[in-house]
This record gives C-alpha cells, sequence and structure tokens, in this order.
C-alpha cells in the first residue's frame, strides 16, 4: 500500500513539474507537445534524469501512456541488455554534448524494440544552472531495417558470385587440360558460360527463391530442341518441384554436358533418338531426396569412352560433390544412362 502512495505522489510531483514548464516556458511546452517529433524532458536535478514530460509524439513512438513514464528514469527506456559502453556513451549525453548523437536500442511498452537516435539539449535556469534535459527522438528502426536488408543482399550475392566465378574456373581450369585446338577449346568454355548464364536468367525471374525442375529442364535444354517442325524429341515426366539455387546452378550445367553429349554420340547425333527424362521423390530417414534418371534411346549403338572428359566429371564428380548425393553414369549399347539421386532440401536461399 506504501509503494502504491509513493507512486501516486510521484506522479503528482510529476504532473506538478509539466504545468511548472508551461507555465515558465509557455509556447515552447506547447510547440513541444505539437511537434510530430517524439520529445521528453527529463529533470537534470534528480537522480537517474527522471521524465518529467512527453509529447503526443513520443507516446505514439514508444506505445506508453503519459502516467507510464512520468516520474521513471530515462534508462528505463532501454532495450534489454544494452552493452555497458552505450549506458556510458547515453550518460554522456547529459552531461555534456557529444559531437555526435547516438543510436540507441530502446523498448516499448509492448516489449517490441526500435532505434533512435538521440539528442540531449541542457536548459538553464536564470543562474545558468542545468534544471532540465530536452531529449529528442529521430526513430531509425526503417534506416536499420534497410541497412539490414542491404547488408544481407551484399552478402548474398557475395556468395552468388564466389559460387559462380568458382564455376567458371573450373570450367575454364577444365577445358584447358584437354588437348586440342584453340577454337576447341573456345567453343568448349563459350557453350558451358552460357547454359550457366541461361541458370542465371532463370533464377533471376524467380527472384533467386529457386525454380522449378520442369522449368529447369526446358531452360536448359531449350537450345538443343529439334525445330524446322521435326517431332519433339525430349520426353520429360515429374512434377515441377522447387529447387534451391545452388541446385538449379550444378543440374543446368549437368544437363548442359549430356545434352552436349547426345548431340556428338548420343540420341541427338542421328534422326531416330529420343532422351526420357524423369524423376521421383522419395522420403528417407533424412528427408525427402530427388532421384531423376536421363536415358538415351534409339539413337547409336553405345561405345563405352577410352577417356572420360570434363563433362562426365562434371557429371559424376562435379554434380555429386555439390550437391552431397550420388550420380552414376553408365554406357549401355541401347543408350547413355545417367542416374542422379539428390537430397531435396526445403527451397531457400543459400546460407
Amino acid at each position: 500500500m506504501s509503494s502504491e502512495l509513493e507512486k501516486s505522489a510521484e506522479q503528482s510531483e510529476a504532473e506538478a513539474e509539466v504545468d511548472s514548464f508551461r507555465q515558465d516556458l509557455g509556447p515552447f511546452v506547447v510547440a513541444a507537445e505539437a511537434t510530430r517529433m517524439p520529445m521528453i524532458f527529463t529533470n537534470a536535478k534528480a537522480p537517474d534524469n527522471p521524465i518529467i514530460f512527453a509529447n503526443d509524439a513520443f507516446l505514439s513512438l514508444t506505445g506508453y501512456r503519459r502516467h507510464d513514464v512520468l516520474g521513471k528514469g530515462f534508462n528505463s527506456l532501454m532495450a534489454v541488455g544494452v552493452a555497458p559502453e552505450t549506458m556510458a556513451e547515453i550518460e554522456a549525453c547529459f552531461v555534456n554534448s557529444p559531437e555526435t548523437d547516438p543510436e540507441i536500442h530502446y523498448r516499448r511498452k509492448n516489449g517490441s524494440e526500435f532505434w533512435a537516435s538521440l539528442l540531449v539539449s541542457p536548459v538553464r535556469d536564470e543562474k545558468g544552472e542545468v534544471v532540465q534535459h530536452f531529449v529528442s527522438f529521430v526513430d531509425l528502426t526503417k534506416h536499420k531495417q534497410d541497412q539490414a536488408h542491404c547488408k544481407m543482399l551484399i552478402d548474398e550475392l557475395n556468395h552468388r558470385v564466389k559460387n559462380t566465378l568458382s564455376t567458371v574456373q573450373s570450367i575454364v581450369i577444365q577445358a584447358l587440360r584437354t588437348p586440342a585446338s584453340h577454337e576447341t577449346v573456345r567453343e568448349s568454355i563459350e557453350t558451358r558460360l552460357f547454359a550457366l548464364s541461361r541458370s542465371h536468367d532463370l533464377l533471376t525471374s524467380e527472384h533467386w527463391e529457386g525454380a522449378g525442375l520442369h522449368d529447369l529442364v526446358d531452360n536448359a535444354l531449350e537450345p538443343f530442341r529439334v525445330v524446322e517442325g521435326r517431332a519433339e524429341r525430349f520426353i520429360v515426366t515429374g512434377e515441377n518441384v522447387r529447387l534451391q539455387p545452388k541446385t538449379t546452378q550444378t543440374l543446368a550445367i549437368a544437363f548442359h554436358e549430356l545434352a552436349t553429349n547426345a548431340v556428338k554420340y548420343g540420341a541427338f547425333s542421328n534422326e531416330a533418338g529420343t532422351i526420357h527424362i524423369s524423376w521421383t521423390i522419395e522420403r528417407g530417414p533424412e528427408g525427402k531426396r530427388l532421384h531423376l534418371r536421363w536415358e538415351e534411346r534409339d539413337g547409336p549403338p553405345v561405345v563405352p569412352p577410352s577417356r572420360k572428359g570434363f563433362g562426365s566429371w562434371v557429371i559424376e564428380r562435379g554434380l555429386a560433390h555439390e550437391l552431397e548425393g550420388t550420380v552414376e553414369l553408365s554406357y549401355p549399347p541401347e543408350g547413355v544412362v545417367c542416374t542422379i539421386d539428390i537430397p531435396l532440401v526445403k527451397v531457400a536461399l543459400d546460407e
């Protein structure tokens, strides 16, 4: 009961201070009440700088009612866990005028937090003594959110660029390792970079939130499709499951290598060959997995290669490593078969 009486006495004293302000400062207090900038007055003569005035803009920003804050110490507005150096920075604002206005983390009545720049100005009496502090706030919450969003985008962009450059480096290194003419090497690099570029275009159209597997197949194999009125020779079955950006890029390169090989030696090197692409999704102990099968039919009889080139390396080793799965490339006489088994994780930007 006594604590409630003390609280009531503090409240009455604080309200009396506000009335005194209105009488002494008149138009200034009226202007402070009307402005859209959040403002408070604190009592410089009492410990902890208790709040003795709060305008409507401040109450709107923080969610407090006037009786919630009058008589409370300024530091009661701080967010939980404010660093000691920040508290020292705030204290310095009330002692002197710093060259820069600190950006402080505050707490609203409902527990949510916001950022604001703090400007503290002393109010002196006729003797020149500081009797109050005039404190204004500039809400920086949206600015801080925009900063965090920009940092996330920059980090994400850096991650993508590093992954892309790593892929480009691998393409160039492997192409140069193969004994061939300059023209052949140039063509090898250009076609693979073109495939990588097409996957980037697809992901960009999807805001880099992943891509559908059907969309990826159509995008990656579109340059190889038969035109001029001839029958479609790709047969694709499977639901349009969403893939991560990293998975999209890696599979795009693998499809390009398989299709290129089909044009040179496999199902697309004659007039009758077809390519069947199918996939299923299975749930296992560690989550969903994508089982994809590339099967060539009706092409010329297949002879296993005596030496595996960059394309085979990309498919069997690169894809398996990048996507933490298993890949098998076989050469039965009826046509090349490639089976891919990879984890199917939830579509999200790579961490």
